[in-house]
């Protein structure tokens, strides 16, 4: 059987590279979407190349539901069809309610809710024709609790949990499976930025006494994205090291 193809939105980020190194690491094909015209991608390309990662790339607007269908087109063209989506691309423009422009809001919500649905609309066919299929969603902590200055980020990413419970429903007897991942803190390239105190304030509110890493979310979906996960669906794993349980 040739290898199965996994399409992981906002792909180059460091949450996004993770993924897409898990997958490939557990036998898939894997193309990388980004923004048309996105600077780092031929860097990004060469560098996993040179440790081994033969990656695709897909260029595509998220946002944009006709970018999508033809992003999706190219990828079944010249790669296959897609197996597994992992609905990884976001965004944040945070700030306190009262303050929050349409702007951040329309921004927020086009890039976080709006391209889940873009993206598997054009995949999820496909799946459920073949019998088999993987739609992971990666949501947020704050989208299962909420928090303050991001009304936009956790209505978007509480608004992915609901769609995958919906959608999961759908597609369970079509041997499809839809599931979310709430991660909280991960230490990406980004959030390592931040100024070490700050770090410092995040890390004493998690019980587990560190932030998660990219490769722990990557592993995640790995399982998710393989035969041994095909029971189950409509779920939300939660992987936060206790910051927020129920």
């Amino acid at each position: 059987m040739s290898k199965r193809v996994a399409l992981v939105t906002g792909g180059m980020g460091g949450l996004g590279t993770a993924i897409c190194k898990a997958l490939a690491q557990s036998g898939h094909t894997v193309v990388a979407n980004c923004l048309p015209g996105f600077p780092p991608q031929h860097e990004w390309l060469a560098r996993h190349r040179a440790e081994g990662f033969a990656f695709h790339i897909a260029e595509g607007d998220v946002a944009d539901f006709d970018a999508c269908a033809g992003m999706v087109e190219k990828i079944e063209s010249e790669t296959g069809p897609v197996d597994v989506l992992v609905n990884n691309a976001g965004i944040t423009r945070d700030g306190a309610f009262r303050k929050m422009d349409r702007a951040q809001w329309d921004a927020v919500l086009a890039t976080n809710l709006d391209s889940v649905f873009n993206v598997t609309r054009q995949v999820l066919d496909g799946m459920a024709e073949r019998g088999w299929g993987r739609v992971i969603n990666i949501s947020s902590v704050n989208g299962v609790k909420g928090q303050f200055g991001q009304a936009n980020y956790a209505a978007a990413k509480a608004g992915i949990l609901g769609f995958t419970r919906s959608i999961a429903q759908e597609v369970a007897k079509k041997g499809v499976t839809v599931n979310a991942i709430a991660p909280g803190y991960v230490a990406t390239e980004m959030v390592m930025a931040i100024k070490q105190e700050v770090r410092d304030s995040i890390i004493a509110t998690i019980p587990a006494g560190r932030m998660g890493t990219p490769e722990e979310i990557g592993g995640l979906c790995a399982y998710l994205a393989s035969d041994m996960a095909g029971y189950m669906t409509g779920a939300t794993l939660n992987i936060n090291g206790g910051l927020h349980m129920y």
